[in-house]
């Protein structure tokens, strides 16, 4: 059941019985399949706050698997998809959950100048299929991953394995670090809206598998605190620069990104513990009105993400960063500036000796035959941050990023490209981990722990 036969068979560890139903489940895993699984949800266009055709899709998809689905809408645009396989009540309730929605648009109007002179194939919600490879908006980062929470579920119920626990398959709108697009009726769109509103609504589990990029168990991530920095300055003429008092808070909010730049490298290394690695980037700048270019603006706007270890709370977060613009101040005559924290997710960690988390890295070493290689330096917050802050234990397992392509890989390319071989051997851990926990009892598992 190895992708590679000679290497490791990804079964070793497991008992007999367990043994025979992981291989169960692993024959309706196909590469065709999940090449028609990818390929369906990159076609439906999900940017954040839109995510509701896409939901109907994978909703419509899972039940007619034999996987009984619905949908979840948060309003009339946006939506949850989740699937149930149910347990005889004996064992714990175990959910594979994945985001649904894509970072950019995929549309010239939203997405350029910002994302580069112009979308390319791979930034676009329509898949392009070259052999192994499958590229299009999302392709990796979610939809791949989603599609394989999909193979997972679809692979065990036609598996028809006796189950003590309920998997769940959920799929989460808003799991992308944004707040709402133009014309959104609701602000708090991104952010884990979906799965928290998931989990409002009581599709709840004992323990959850996020499915997210890295080849690797991951039990922590960081959290996120996002600042708005006023810099202030003087609102006069160009006409007037030599014989009024003349204060650009432009030109000052450009030493303001200089040195702030420099104190994030700071920040990092102080931060830097465990498999967690904090970073921060200045992100967006507002200032004045590019209908006048003949006048300064009296302040300038800028908007910071400064990622949180799970050992800093968002106001020693928010006390850190204002004490570093103090400096900035202090060091910069005349610099008049305040900042205002307008967003925090804390960051998060499991208790890697939990169960969900146990059988997930002995599931990877069974597919490496080496002991579990954990990736540390980590920056990125995903909705696993949301299921623990709700008190689920929650692990995360993914897929690397592809390292051959027809092109170079830079970050867009990362996310909107996937390779199907890859997505097999996901699934097939996938498999492995939800078999390994709804098959067992309660306290097998520590489901209360």
């Amino acid at each position: 059941m190895s992708s590679n036969p000679e290497g490791p068979d990804g079964l070793a560890g497991l008992d007999e019985r367990r043994r025979g139903w992981v291989a169960a489940a692993w024959r309706h895993i196909t590469a065709d399949r999940l090449r028609e699984l990818v390929t369906g949800v990159v076609d439906v266009p999900s940017p954040t706050g839109d995510e509701g055709p896409l939901a109907e899709h994978i909703a419509a998809t899972l039940t007619e698997a034999g996987c009984p689905a619905r949908v979840q809408p948060l309003d009339d645009r946006q939506a949850n998809a989740w699937a149930r396989l149910e347990g005889d009540g004996t064992g714990p309730d175990l959910m594979l959950y994945a985001p649904i929605d894509t970072l950019t648009v995929g549309e010239e109007s939203e997405d350029v100048p910002w994302i580069g002179p112009e979308l390319r194939p791979d930034m676009r919600p329509r898949a392009v299929v070259d052999g192994d490879l499958v590229m299009g908006l999302g392709a990796s980062n979610p939809k791949g991953h989603a599609a394989c929470v999909m193979m997972a579920a679809e692979a065990i119920a036609r598996a028809g394995i006796p189950l003590t626990g309920d998997l769940i398959a959920a799929f989460g709108a808003g799991g992308m670090p944004t707040n709402a697009r133009p014309a959104g009726a609701r602000r708090n769109t991104g952010q884990g809206a979906g799965c928290s509103f998931l989990l409002e609504q009581g599709v709840w589990a004992d323990q959850a598998v996020i499915a997210k990029p890295g080849w690797t168990v991951s039990w922590e991530e960081v959290g996120l605190a996002w600042f708005e920095v006023t810099v202030r300055g003087t609102h006069t003429y160009v006409g007037s620069r030599h014989r009024l008092p003349y204060d650009n808070a432009i030109a000052r909010a450009g030493v303001v990104v200089r040195r702030l730049e420099e104190w994030f490298a700071e920040y990092a290394d102080r931060h830097t513990e465990d498999t967690v690695a904090p970073q921060g980037v200045v992100a967006s700048i507002r200032g004045g009105w590019p209908r006048m270019a003949a006048v300064t603006p009296a302040a300038c706007k800028i908007r910071v993400d400064l990622r949180l270890s799970p050992n800093t709370t968002p106001m020693e977060a928010k006390r850190e960063f204002t004490a570093a613009l103090e400096k900035i101040g202090a060091d910069e005559p005349g610099l008049d500036l305040d900042a205002e924290l307008i967003l925090a997710i804390p960051g998060t960690r499991s208790d890697p000796d939990g169960w969900a988390c146990r059988s997930a890295v002995a599931g990877w070493e069974a597919f490496e035959g080496r002991p579990h290689e954990v990736i540390r330096g980590n920056s990125g917050a995903t909705d696993a941050n949301i299921l623990r802050s709700r008190g689920v234990p929650t692990v995360r397992i993914g897929m690397p990023k592809i390292t051959e392509a027809p092109r170079e890989i830079d970050f867009s390319f990362g996310m909107n490209a996937v390779s199907v071989r890859e997505m097999e051997r996901l699934t097939r851990l996938l498999v492995r981990t939800a078999v390994d926990t709804v098959t067992r009892s309660r306290d097998e598992v520590g489901a209360l722990r």
